[in-house]
């Protein structure tokens, strides 16, 4: 058994930087290279390809990305994990087999396929057993059947972990879940029994943490001032013990910053109670201890785990009608009320809001994700107007041909965006999220010759016995009226249509005021209209933390919203501005 082995990641969604698995493999040892692709649309845009042409449906560039490496990762003896695969992981494994053989190393690569997690192709199949709910709302899968685009569920490690039993130094998956990538070469190296749940619970939380890519290392940081280069910045690695230990770091002379406070901001990204469920495991965030190990090194350890749920999850994408924006801007003098006319005789001359089934109008500039948090008016504002239906006809029609002419025909100081011009409308993406019996799965692996099942049974277990963790304790005295920003750090990202926002103390005597001051109504109050739901709050004092979910706050979420955030990137930084009254104490 290795006594220690080195897991970096190169990206955290498709898009992200291309030069990454390049850097990684060159920038010091590693054992293992991953990678995730996949979100909830992406399936959806990877299954049109497939319905188009049966040799698409995965991540073509996963293919740039190991022209760059592969050559390197076969002489240094460096495995590559990714979910690139999509829809079609039978293609995507031809695909690497064809530039292995381009690049002369066809010997030396042999491509471990995980299939199972796509249940479109038998979806009607498995609706006569299952109904596939919706987790939020109960209704039934067959209200939508005829307009599914995609059905993919979340595996966890385990198949993964058989490919690499069986000798593939390239493993391709579908929907594995993000964590699961990271976890697998862990089981693999260590031998960890599937019922280890505190060393998975572990492995789950180092997947959590690098699975977003530089967001743990200094990327869309709060404290973006103390990141000393964002060039060339380092994407992230996990050193990793038998015991389930691990270091947090990232490849030296690369830029960003590994610091306890980068990594608490990305464990609280899109979690919601610190139960983290996934399909291995539950591992409880609430157990996390973090210490800064050296510069640029953070250890993680004392993780907690119990059994993994009975069901996985299905993640269901559907066609929900379609949608248009437009764009103007504006400038000079009373920008702001010269566009807000411009946009009243706009949505007159495109039949009124109620024409549609939902519109906004945005003032991009001023406050176009949340309220502005200055008194001032800029000097030039980007107007957003857009509108959502089933009809595409009232978009293409009434929508899209009245916005340019109003450059001409309103206020002065108005121009369009030379890579605009008139608005398209294109289709909007539902998102069904499900609960599937692991029964119901035909998981299976392939490597070269080899073809091996590998049944998803349930392990049955005891939940973990969790010591409730000691929160701070303070003494309250006289107040002083600051920002938030000043005492915390945050960070926020999306849920669906629920918005999570995790706010750090930037200390123990912090936290005791925050605990006390920072309540779910209060973060409601302030959001205001920009929260339909309501509020819930967990609190975190191992990361000296409190996570807040925002329920209906991202205008539908996804490609449904009309926001300009709909990913709610924003929401952190907006509660950091709110005026607070702390104690003076710890005030500095």
């Amino acid at each position: 058994m290795k006594e220690k082995i080195v897991i970096a990641n190169c990206g955290g969604f498709w898009g992200d930087d291309p030069t990454a698995a390049k850097r990684q493999v060159e920038g010091g040892p590693i054992d293992y290279l991953v990678m995730d692709y996949l979100a909830e649309v992406t399936m959806a845009i990877l299954q049109k390809q497939k319905a188009k042409r049966p040799e698409l449906g995965y991540a073509a560039d996963f293919l740039a990305q190991l022209r760059d490496v592969l050559p390197q990762c076969v002489e240094k003896d460096i495995t590559i994990i990714s979910n690139a695969g999509g829809v079609n992981p039978l293609a995507c494994r031809d695909a690497v087999n064809a530039l292995a053989e381009e690049l002369g190393i066809a010997d030396q690569v042999k491509v471990g396929v995980v299939l199972g997690d796509d249940i479109y192709p038998d979806l009607d199949a498995i609706l006569e057993n299952e109904p596939l709910a919706h987790m939020d709302t109960g209704a039934p899968l067959s209200d939508v059947r005829d307009d599914v685009m995609s059905a993919n569920v979340y595996l966890g490690a385990k198949p993964v972990v058989e490919a690499l039993r069986l000798g593939a130094n390239v493993v391709i998956s579908g929907r594995v879940s993000d964590t699961g990538v990271t976890l697998a070469p862990m089981i693999h190296e260590f031998g960890w029994a599937e019922d280890d749940w505190n060393r998975l619970a572990s492995g789950i939380v180092a997947g959590h943490i690098i699975e977003c890519g530089t967001q743990c290392t200094g990327g869309n940081f709060t404290d973006w001032h103390l990141v000393k280069n964002h060039e060339n910045i380092g994407y992230p690695m996990v050193e990793v013990s038998p015991d389930g230990s691990f270091v947090v770091t990232k490849h030296p002379g690369t830029g960003g910053l590994v610091s306890v406070h980068t990594v608490s901001e990305q464990l609280l990204y899109e979690m919601g109670d610190p139960a983290y469920i996934s399909p291995d495991c539950i591992a409880y965030f609430n157990t996390i201890s973090l210490e800064q190990a050296g510069p640029d090194r953070v250890a993680v350890s004392g993780v907690q785990g119990s059994p993994a749920p009975e069901k996985f999850k299905v993640s269901i994408s559907f066609e929900q009608g379609f949608r248009a924006f437009g764009r103007l801007m504006v400038s000079g003098p009373d920008a702001r009320r010269k566009a807000e006319h411009v946009s009243e005789v706009f949505w007159k001359s495109a039949g009124g809001r109620d024409h549609y089934a939902d519109t906004l109008t945005q003032y991009v500039g001023h406050d176009s994700c949340h309220p502005s948090v200055t008194d001032g008016e800029p000097s030039e504002i980007l107007l957003q107007v857009a509108a959502r239906d089933d009809d595409r006809g009232k978009l293409a029609n009434d929508f899209a041909p009245q916005l340019v002419p109003k450059v001409l025909s309103t206020v002065p100081g108005i121009t369009y965006l030379a890579d605009q011009g008139r608005p398209r409308p294109s289709g909007v993406v539902g998102y069904w999220p499900a609960l599937i019996s692991r029964d119901a799965l035909k998981v299976r692996v392939e490597v070269g010759e080899t073809k091996l099942d590998v049944g998803q049974e349930w392990l049955a277990g005891e939940a973990a016995a969790l010591a409730a963790p000691e929160a701070p304790t303070g003494t309250p005295g006289p107040t002083k009226r600051v920002r938030l920003a000043e005492l915390c750090l945050a960070r926020s990202g999306d849920k669906g249509d629920t918005c999570n926002v995790g706010v750090i103390a930037r200390s123990p005597e912090i936290y005791a005021w925050l605990v006390e001051y920072l309540t779910a109504e209060r973060v409601k109050e302030y959001f205001g209209a920009m929260v339909k739901g309501g509020v819930d709050r967990f609190e975190v004092p191992n990361l000296l933390a409190l996570n807040f979910l925002l329920h209906e706050s991202l205008g539908g979420g996804g490609t449904l919203s009309l926001l300009l955030d709909a990913q709610g990137k924003t929401y952190a930084q907006y509660l950091l501005h709110m005026e607070v009254d702390a104690w003076a104490s710890i005030c500095g």
